[in-house]
């Protein structure tokens, strides 16, 4: 193995050894054994390149080109497009999937699901940072430099697996690839110089292998052995340091030091940055699991949602819970906002008794709306606006959190009229202010929609019905988990375009129009009733999760309404017309059995919010749309695009072969002229005879440079024949070949005008000279000298000496002009 090979293969183990360290990001490593396969074409592709040999920019552009088309075949067809032809299916497809996991990247928690975007997202990466190593150490021979991204990668790494187990031994492995790669790029640099000293070998040492000892594995040089116990001792220094001084920590080996928004005793406030990220990636398994079980005495379990937190702030982008501060959870919590006595009169207390799966691990307490009393064990804050309780920071990135948990809730069962309603005075302007902020980039259409659909109605419990049955019953809706309508404000305008989603963008939507006719409005994410058990307890499971509008109003409070078309939802009964309520008016707008139960997975859904994603609520596979007609099979125009593509990559690879045979049978065919009559001109002259000849000649030393014998071209003919014979290991018949060609071209240069020059067999001793040149070959040898010829070189040479003349004539006229043009000013 030649030292340049042995580098190649260290740099991309180092790269692998450092891509450790992204495991802990996501739940499966399987995606590792991938990239390690990618990383071999990758560099395979690298060391091809190199042997011909390319030029180094286009050794990093042939590496970069595999890569991005193994990258577009291996994720081809995984997300929707569009468009349709093989470019939609690599490109389009290629440029959604990668913004799909940079939206799943900032929604996840960590450890994420192994979505194919964040599959995309690690493999792209690794891919990249694997290029830079292999062109820092091998293309350009700066080992050393190779470290930069190599500590870029561990870097984003470490930084986001911050606090979790393992990462001493992420650190070993980045650390021992980089050692291993710079001691074998020192291994090369010392074999250029000739033998390597510093021992007795045992054996002869190979002055291009950098090694010493022989066939029984003698001890390594003492430069080599040096180098290991370096690398050995700061290695073992980086991992015990920060471990004897722990007030060290907080860099990449450590744990962060605290969490600003976690919420510690001492008050805390909820971070802007949406809180649902924290929940664990339990609720995102694929199957549709329990999550909680509880048992009430509600004589309404259709009202029995049970509320996690409320997002209030609408920013154009999303919706989120704004900062709020923390407290102490009180022995009985307050009057809910707004909540007047006439309506509290008419309400119950309702006890509920929740046991959490200890699969569903994340810091919000589920529980109905409002809850007026608490009883659960552990360090929990509660947030007064949003009525939640929020689990406490038990230690270094360690919070409460409900997994597990059994707890007693104590609740008002609230039973608002359409009167009480109705008659609701203007809202407390302090909560009309901040609940009907609006983003600058809401688009116009939201407004009018919602001025056109509530136009007639006297009051805001009139206009809040109309926006209701709008979405649920008569504005032609249909539930679809499988939209992309996103969660912003265009996307709202899409959706009431588009007229499907599922309860994200009806709730979001219900929300955004509410707040345009000055209702205050929020959205609640939490869980529907669940199903009802022959015990008489309650399930929860993952498809029960749901998101929902709460409107306010004053004397009632913040009152929940429910747009969202889906089966096994009703409407409230204070939001119920007086007529009965028609039917739905498309029968499409029914979800189906897979569309009305989302599955857990929420990669399944690309519109899926933070929230709702953590939940469960995104959906899973639905049954495709019927495409409609005319567009069954696979139209012609694709057909012929993969057929183009499919002979494409069957082509490339054999460009050089076809090359090398266009070449050799235009020089071998090439008249040879009156070789027989006598020749004028100078004795040095080739004569017209020549051409053919040394046509011919050039092709014999472009077969032995194929099979390994580069051409050197301050030898004469005859000694440049015996090269041939002797390297190429020639005997007989083609070694006198060799010896009849190279007599041609001497007499061909050097014989007197008029000597007979005529040579018939030419082209058949060329073609015998190198059937037997390629017949010493081994197997492998040989098909890298059909498929891979070096003589291909010449291209590049050509190409380069065709620029440099081009710009030589461009300099030549440039700087005649330059003469030319005052000459023409004077007089």
């Amino acid at each position: 193995m030649s030292g340049r090979t042995r580098v190649t293969l260290f740099a991309m183990l180092a790269t692998l050894l450092t891509s450790w360290s992204l495991a802990p990001l996501v739940e499966s490593s399987g995606w590792l054994l991938q990239a390690a396969a990618l990383l071999g074409v990758q560099a395979a592709v690298g060391a091809g390149a190199r042997r011909v040999p390319l030029a180094r920019p286009l050794t990093v552009a042939a590496q970069l080109l595999v890569s991005l088309l193994l990258l577009a075949f291996l994720f081809a067809g995984k997300a929707e497009s569009p468009g349709s032809g093989p470019l939609a299916f690599l490109v389009t497809d290629f440029g959604s999937l990668f913004q799909q996991g940079v939206r799943d990247v900032s929604e996840f928690a960590i450890p994420a699901p192994l979505t194919d975007g964040i599959r995309l997202l690690l493999l792209a990466g690794v891919l990249l940072i694997g290029l830079l190593v292999d062109a820092l150490a091998v293309t350009l021979r700066t080992a050393a430099a190779a470290g930069l991204p190599l500590l870029a990668l561990y870097s984003v790494a470490a930084g986001l697996s911050t606090g979790r187990a393992g990462s001493w031994f992420a650190f070993l492995l980045a650390g021992a690839g980089y050692l291993l790669l710079l001691l074998s790029e020192g291994r090369d640099r010392l074999a250029q110089w000739g033998r390597v000293f510093g021992g007795a070998p045992s054996s002869r040492v190979s002055a291009a292998s950098g090694y010493g000892g022989g066939a029984g594995g003698g001890r390594a040089v003492a430069p080599v052995r040096t180098g290991r116990r370096i690398g050995v001792v700061a290695l073992g220094v980086a991992l015990a340091v920060p471990a004897a001084l722990p007030s060290l920590g907080g860099g990449l080996l450590g744990p962060p030091g605290g969490d600003a928004g976690a919420g510690g005793g001492g008050g805390g406030t909820i971070s802007a940055v949406n809180p649902l990220v924290s929940l664990q990636s339990s609720l995102n398994a694929q199957d549709n699991r329990v999550v909680l079980k509880y048992r009430t005495d509600s004589p309404q379990l259709g009202e029995q949602y049970l509320r996690i937190l409320a997002l209030d702030e609408f920013n154009g982008v999303k919706w989120e819970a704004s900062g709020r501060p923390l407290t102490d959870v009180p022995e009985r919590l307050p009057t809910p906002t707004g909540l007047s006595d006439r309506v509290r009169e008419n309400a119950s207390e309702v006890r509920t008794s929740v046991s959490a799966a200890d699969t569903y691990a994340q810091r919000y307490l589920p529980m109905p709306y409002p809850a007026t009393q608490i009883d659960i064990a552990g360090k929990w804050r509660y947030e007064p606006a949003g009525r939640t309780l929020v689990g406490d920071q038990l230690a270094k990135d360690r919070f409460q959190n409900v997994q597990g948990a059994q707890y007693t809730v104590r609740s008002l069962l609230l039973r608002p009229t359409a009167a009480q309603l109705q008659a609701a005075p203007a809202p407390n302007p302090l909560v009309r202010e901040e609940y009907t902020r609006l983003p600058d980039n809401l688009p116009p259409v939201v407004a009018e929609t919602a001025r056109r659909v509530t136009h007639g109605a006297q009051d805001d419990y009139a206009r809040a019905v109309r926006l209701q049955d709008f979405f649920a019953v008569n504005g032609g809706f249909r539930y679809d988990t499988k939209v992309s309508s996103g969660t912003g404000s265009q996307a709202i305008a899409r959706f009431l375009a588009d007229k499907e989603g599922f309860c994200v963008h009806f709730a979001f939507s219900m929300a955004a129009m509410s707040r345009t006719l000055g209702i205050p409005a929020r959205v609640a994410v939490g869980f529907t009733p669940g199903e009802k058990q022959a015990d008489g307890s309650v399930n929860v499971s993952m498809r029960d999760a749901h998101a929902w509008p709460e409107l306010y109003f004053e004397g009632v409070g913040w009152t929940r309404f429910e747009p969202t078309p889906r089966s096994g939802i009703s409407l409230p009964d204070y939001s119920r017309t007086e007529a009965p309520a028609p039917q739905p008016s498309a029968p499409s707008a029914l979800p189906s059995q897979a569309a009305s139960a989302p599955a857990p997975m929420p990669s399944q859904a690309e519109a899926c919010p933070p929230e709702l994603k953590k939940l469960g609520e995104c959906g899973g596979p639905a049954a495709p749309r019927d495409a409609g007609a005319g567009s069954g099979g696979v139209s012609v125009g694709a057909v012929l695009g993969w057929s183009a593509g499919a002979l494409a990559v069957l082509v490339l690879p054999l460009l050089p072969l076809l090359w090398r045979r266009r070449v050799r049978e235009r020089r071998l065919s090439r008249p040879d002229g009156p070789a027989a009559g006598p020749r004028d001109g100078r004795a040095g002259d080739p004569g017209p005879s020549s051409p053919g000849v040394l046509a011919a000649w050039r092709e014999l030393g472009d077969s032995a440079w194929d099979v390994g014998i580069p051409p050197d071209e301050a030898l004469s003919p005859r000694r440049a024949a015996g090269r041939v014979v002797v390297l190429g290991r020639l005997d007989g018949e083609p070694a006198q070949a060799v010896h009849r060609v190279a007599g041609a071209v001497e007499r061909a240069l050097y014989a007197p005008p008029g000597a007979d020059l005529s040579y018939p067999e030419l082209a058949a001793d060329v073609r015998l000279a190198r059937t037997a040149l390629l017949a010493a070959l081994g197997r492998r040898a040989r098909l890298r000298a059909l498929l891979l010829p070096r003589s291909a070189a010449r291209v590049t040479a050509a190409a380069s000496v065709r620029v440099s003349a081009a710009s030589a004539r461009v300099s030549s006229l440039t700087a005649r002009l330059r003469v030319r043009l005052p000459l023409r000013n004077r007089g």
